[in-house]
């Protein structure tokens, strides 16, 4: 009431009564919180929503609801990793693969042994490898006289990220000091007569070389899709004959990338003219003087891909080099660390990439984090969600910029970020969602695509779009 007291008259004029549909109004409602509930009521999305949208520079909470509550980030814990490596590693951090040897180089054998050791560049691919091969041949090496060595030990040797995903899901590989193609394997096959042709190869753009390390093979049954047995150097696959149809492709996890990488590489140096012997895999780091070496973009490049394709591989060696642990829990949890001394606000990290479901956070807390770190540049390095129409699909030509992470796992789905319009003020978000329960009711085989997950989060993107186009309109 305006008044004290119904008999009384008011002690101030009242303020007129916005128009409906006016600016005035639309703030008007946002105050009193109409309508977000409405809104995420209307997703049918069940579970758990986590929603809060802050200032930018003071850090004031503008709108909020459940903004306390702690869900699984999913792939948004990838715009925190982002900040944690930044901060420790600094933007000039970069990985190195080096080609050393033991011994001289004469009438073009390395007398002694040859090693590829890796330091963890998540980026390196097989046309790198190929580089590096060419630059080996452009310094004279026509051979060894002792050992093809692989090592590997710039950062743990983990078989996968996330023990809860499908053997065969590309996104879930194995993680080392020495990574290739985000440490995945091309499968293809065509039919063939009664069966069919199936190769395995560690294609780039500039080379293909075929595989043997990782062997697949066809078997006669409807279920499960693959299986997979690790053994002596090989990673062995076989996969559902039902399944196949005329042909097709897709990427499968490497968990021996260390095996991968030196197969790969032997096979490009004899496309050099150099004939190396088969690799062997040793833990103890060999003492040799550095011939060729090929180094990654800086760190800022590299996650700047990250965070645009999401890509896991990535996201967990950024952060194994941040904090120099030695499994992914304990990792994640130096990253919690960093982020409750550096930023005061508290999460539980599992991993850097956001697959692995226990972790946890707020969105109150993600939003106050990202504000905080607004100055290091991540907006710079986040992808455009740009504003969005009723239907969801993104406005062309819009002034107002959103750059944001996505994040998706089962039953849950994320957008964190911010909004910045043209001459307005900088606001920061996120918007969590996930339906716990129904996730962990699934099993392993269903992770991949659960039924009903598709619809799940094209409600969960739909509520995202809605809430960043509210904000931008009364609060930017």
């Amino acid at each position: 009431m305006a008044a004290p007291a119904f008999a009384e008259a008011p002690d101030r004029s009242p303020r007129p009564e916005p128009r409906p549909g006016s600016v005035a109004a639309r703030k008007a409602r946002v105050a009193t919180g109409e309508g977000i509930a409405a809104l995420v009521a209307a997703a049918k999305l069940g579970g758990g929503v986590s929603i809060a949208v802050i200032d930018s520079a003071t850090g004031q909470m503008l709108e909020g609801l459940d903004e306390t509550q702690a869900l699984p980030p999913a792939s948004c814990a990838k715009a925190i990793t982002a900040l944690y490596a930044i901060d420790r590693l600094g933007a000039g951090f970069g990985w190195v693969t080096r080609v050393l040897v033991t011994g001289p180089v004469s009438g073009g054998q390395v007398q002694g042994d040859l090693i590829l050791q890796g330091t963890g560049d998540p980026s390196l691919t097989t046309d790198g490898l190929g580089d590096l091969a060419q630059m080996l041949a452009e310094r004279g090496v026509r051979g060894v006289t002792g050992r093809f060595l692989v090592h590997a030990g710039g950062l743990p040797h983990l078989a996968r990220i996330d023990r809860d995903q499908p053997d065969h899901v590309g996104y879930n590989p194995a993680i080392s000091g020495l990574n290739l193609n985000h440490n995945r394997v091309y499968f293809e096959w065509k039919r063939a007569g009664q069966g069919y042709d199936m190769t395995m190869d560690a294609r780039g753009e500039r080379f293909v070389p075929r595989v043997t390390m990782a062997r697949i093979r066809a078997a006669n049954r409807e279920s499960p899709l693959f299986t997979y047995r690790e053994g002596n150097g090989t990673d062995e696959w076989t996969v559902a004959a039902t399944a196949l149809g005329k042909g097709g492709s897709r990427w499968l996890p490497v968990r021996q990338p260390e095996v991968y990488a030196g197969e790969v590489f032997q096979t490009l140096a004899r496309a050099q003219g150099i004939r190396l012997p088969d690799p062997r895999v040793v833990t103890q780091a060999p003492k040799g003087s550095v011939l060729v070496q090929l180094a990654s973009d800086t760190l800022g490049p590299v996650m700047r891909d990250m965070l645009k394709y999401s890509t896991n591989l990535t996201a967990e060696v950024v952060g194994l080099s941040a904090s120099g642990a030695a499994t992914l829990q304990a990792s994640g949890g130096r990253m919690a660390d960093w982020l409750r001394s550096r930023h005061g606000v508290t999460g539980r990290f599992v991993d850097h990439s956001g697959l692995g479901g226990d972790s946890r956070i707020s969105a109150a807390d993600l939003a106050r984090a990202l504000a905080r770190g607004r100055g290091t540049g991540l907006p710079g390095l986040l992808k455009d969600f740009g504003m969005r129409d009723a239907r969801g699909q993104g406005i062309k030509g819009h002034p107002t910029r959103v750059p944001s992470k996505t994040g998706t796992l089962n039953f849950a789905s994320g957008l964190v970020g911010y909004i910045e319009p043209q001459g307005g003020r900088s606001l920061t978000f996120a918007i969590l969602a996930a339906d716990v329960g129904r996730r962990d009711r699934l099993s392993t085989g269903q992770r991949e695509q659960p039924e009903g997950g598709q619809s799940w989060t094209k409600r969960a993107r739909g509520l995202q779009a809605q809430l960043v186009g509210r904000w931008a309109g009364v609060f930017a």
